[in-house]
């Protein structure tokens, strides 16, 4: 059995196999019989409209196969007629498709012998209509129109070799390059120097010597002269658009590039001339804009450090700021720089604005613990003792707040991105470390510096004689004899004997 006979059986069993199964769905769900009669019509006219679409489609191609072997049997013996060969013999006993494909590949290869004839005809004739313009003779007696057989080929590319025997006129190829010649020289501004070119030039047409070694000679000059024109257009054109840019760059008036106007059209040598000067002056000039260029772009990169707290080491890593050799590469080497920082920036916005809000929060705290200790604190006019102590109350709620978001957003970020945060070359929570331990140590100096200031004091007391009285405090009136005990704050971290802001706060209160 075939196999697509064992496909066509195993089609029929799945469909019987699906039929099946609807079955046995439909009769889970409890559908009833008429509609069960339905859904299985609807079923079958689906597949019946399905195969129906394949047998047209299928038909469709046999009948294309078909109008595709008449329309390629009339063309090919068209084409037998054109290439003058006998007509295709075709093979019997085979099937459609492979008739089909048998006669499109021959149409095909007498398509492209057609093409090919055709092809080295035109150029053949081509190359006999130069050598009859040279020589003046007629042209080989053949018609464009008309498919040539081998035999008018071989007969035309002779006819060509016996013109090409006869060779062209010296004199018309020496009055051609010397005409290219003289143009060149002209456009170049170059006056004959050797005396193969004043022979060429001043001399009589009739007079030169038309040997092969010259006109080898004067189609190497042609070659020098316009290799010459080329590079000198190629470099005018060059320092044009470096002028043009410049002048844009610079922002040079229109009034100023009017006396200009010739030289940015011409390719003379003297427009060459003109043109470096132009050059030489505005990079000149160009030197000094990029300075200030450089500078401003400096002063926004040393904002942006700030914003991203930059340690000293990262900013010296960026070599080109301290730089003084002012040129385009380092002005383009800061524009990236300040375009990554940009970028940096924008993509850790929130950390940083957090870091700030942070560190805004931590001055104040700091002012006020200085403010603290400022014995004229007590004259409280305009009610500065409860102002303090209202911004005390909220960094004592919003700081350690602020340190815990901060913290969240920056073990998230690290997971993320896999690296770490920091801020001025150091980890956040450390740096907020950093900064407690060293308020800390600031007032622990403090207070040994007003101790030694006590100490001394009492020493000279004791050896003057000088009786120190220590004020007593007296107790308003409703003021309880008990003191509140002081309320201790602690940051909770995932740190061991981690210093927060927020400890100091509650210390404070």
């Amino acid at each position: 059995m075939r196999k697509s006979e064992l496909l066509a059986a195993d089609a029929v069993s799945c469909l019987n196999k699906s039929l099946c199964h609807l079955k046995d769905i439909w009769e889970q769900i409890g559908i009833p019989e008429d509609q069960r009669l339905q859904r299985t019509t609807v079923v079958k006219n689906h597949i019946k409209g399905l195969l129906e679409m394949m047998i047209k489609e299928e038909e469709s191609l046999m009948q294309r196969l078909i109008s595709s072997i008449h329309t390629c049997r009339t063309d090919m013996k068209k084409l037998c007629l054109e290439l003058q060969l006998p007509l295709f013999e075709e093979e019997e006993g085979i099937s459609i498709l492979q008739q089909e494909k048998n006669i499109r590949t021959r149409m095909e290869a007498l398509t492209k012998e057609k093409t090919l004839r055709m092809q080295q005809l035109k150029t053949l004739m081509d190359q006999d209509q130069e050598l009859c313009d040279i020589l003046c003779s007629d042209p080989y007696g053949i018609s464009a129109d008309t498919v040539p057989s081998l035999q008018q080929l071989e007969d035309l590319q002779q006819h060509i070799r016996n013109q090409n025997e006869e060779k062209m006129r010296r004199h018309t190829e020496f009055t051609d390059l010397k005409k290219q010649i003289i143009v060149h020289m002209q456009q170049l501004d170059h006056i004959a120097e050797t005396s193969f070119e004043k022979d060429v030039v001043c001399e009589d047409e009739n007079s030169f010597c038309l040997s092969r070694d010259n006109i080898t000679a004067l189609k190497l000059l042609l070659c020098q002269l316009e290799q010459r024109k080329a590079e000198m257009e190629a470099t005018c054109e060059s320092l044009r658009e470096r002028v043009q840019q410049l002048w844009e760059r610079l922002q040079v008036p229109q009034e100023e590039r009017e006396p200009f106007s010739d030289h940015m059209v011409s390719s003379r040598r003297r427009n060459l001339e003109a043109l470096q000067v132009e050059v030489q002056r505005l990079e000149e000039l160009k030197l000094l804009h990029i300075r200030n260029d450089i500078d401003a772009v400096r002063s926004e990169i040393a904002v942006f450090w700030d914003k991203c707290f930059f340690n000293p080491e990262q900013r010296q890593a960026f070599a080109p700021y301290f730089s003084e050799d002012f040129t385009e590469e380092l002005l383009s080497f800061h524009s990236a720089e300040i375009q990554r920082l940009k970028q940096h920036y924008e993509q850790h916005r929130e950390l940083f604005e957090g870091v700030q809000r942070w560190e805004e929060s931590w001055r104040l705290f700091l002012d006020l613990e200085k403010k603290a200790t400022d014995p004229n604190r007590f004259m409280n006019r305009g009610g500065n003792l409860l102002k303090e102590e209202k911004q005390r109350t909220e960094l004592h709620k919003n700081l350690p707040k602020l340190e815990k978001k901060l913290r969240a957003q920056i073990e998230s970020w690290e997971a993320e991105q896999g690296q770490e945060f920091l801020v001025n070359g150091v980890k956040f929570l450390q740096y907020v470390e950093e900064q407690v331990e060293l308020h800390q140590l600031e007032k622990e100096n403090q207070k040994l510096e007003r101790q030694l200031k006590k100490n001394k004091q009492m020493e000279e007391d004791m050896m003057y004689g000088t009786t120190v009285r220590t004020p007593t405090k007296r107790r308003f009136i409703g003021t309880p004899g008990t003191c509140k005990p002081r309320k201790m704050f602690s940051c909770k971290t995932n740190t061991t004997k981690e210093v927060c802001s927020s400890d100091l706060l509650g210390a404070r209160r």
